[in-house]
């Protein structure tokens, strides 16, 4: 990462117990399967224990083919060592879908995450139907047909799907984009420069290295101006003051990250330890943005 992000959490209720000292005569698959009976009194359900026997035998399989794929590249069969990594990768599929610990974890409300002044997918996640390439028209967005992607249960699950489903949409933007790309110049060609900045500092020959066609200057009239884009992890927002100079007088960035941080310590309250990995997970933050 850009930096280091450090959270300073109190634990309440909640034990963090090494097992092994206690439960070092077992064997790890015994304990799986027989440690509540042989802990205490636990009838185990019937259910249970078809469901442990399954994924202790897929565990053993993912284990073999471990093994077997470095095997075979070793003895020369390296086409085969590929398939089995594939094979292994499905069975990891098997255990994710049954561990997955992101549903009803890090919950905003609808209301709670405009007062909060989120925006992007964790806005969207919260039932919020707001994305600025619909809501400011900018661009060519209007041009295509696209859906504003959105769930409402607020959790870190509707999170993940609010971004799964907007890269979807946005093959469908990208090939309507390339089906219907005009001709012509990318760029405004009467587009005036300013003539007492013909020869600036960044025309220099210590500034010609970089190989770039440098960008056309011209004059910020005497204002205030605040533009935003939808960009991938919320509003990204750029404040200016102009002071009828090619540079501006007053430069502010908003960025999505920054604000959306601000209620992690809110989701967090009365969540266990290691959901704090999938909250701060689900909001997607830059360090470059935090860092203030």
């Amino acid at each position: 990462m850009h930096g280091v992000l450090r959270l300073i959490v109190t634990l309440d209720g909640e034990d963090v117990i090494d097992c092994e000292p206690i439960l070092g005569y077992l064997h790890r698959e015994a304990i799986t399967v027989n440690a509540p009976e042989q802990l205490g009194n636990i009838q185990v359900p019937k259910r249970a224990n078809y469901i442990k026997v399954i994924m202790l035998e897929l565990s053993r399989i993912a284990s073999h083919l471990l093994w077997l794929g470095p095997f075979m590249a070793d003895i020369g069969a390296q086409t085969h060592f590929f398939y089995i990594f594939r094979e292994r990768e499905l069975i990891y599929d098997l255990f994710e879908a049954a561990t997955e610990r992101v549903e009803r974890v890090g919950i905003i409300g609808g209301e709670e995450a405009i007062n909060c002044g989120l925006s992007g997918p964790m806005l969207r996640a919260s039932g919020i139907q707001w994305d600025l390439r619909k809501v400011d028209h900018y661009e060519c967005y209007d041009e295509f047909d696209w859906e504003v992607q959105w769930q409402k249960e607020g959790d870190s699950l509707a999170r993940y799907l609010v971004r799964i489903s907007e890269m979807t949409e946005s093959i469908k933007i990208i090939q309507l984009a390339l089906e219907g790309i005009p001709g012509g110049p990318y760029e405004n060609l009467e587009i005036h420069r300013f003539d007492r900045v013909k020869d600036t500092v960044w025309n220099e020959f210590d500034y010609r290295f970089f190989s770039k066609k440098p960008s056309p200057t011209f004059e910020l009239s005497k204002q205030e101006l605040y533009a935003r884009v939808e960009a991938p992890k919320g509003e990204l927002g750029i404040f200016l003051t102009g002071d009828k100079g090619v540079f501006p007088w007053r430069y502010k960035i908003r960025p999505p990250g920054f604000i959306n941080l601000q209620i992690l310590p809110q989701l967090v309250k009365r969540m266990k330890l290691a959901d704090i990995m999938t909250i701060r997970g689900s909001i997607d933050i830059i360090m470059g943005e935090v860092d203030r």
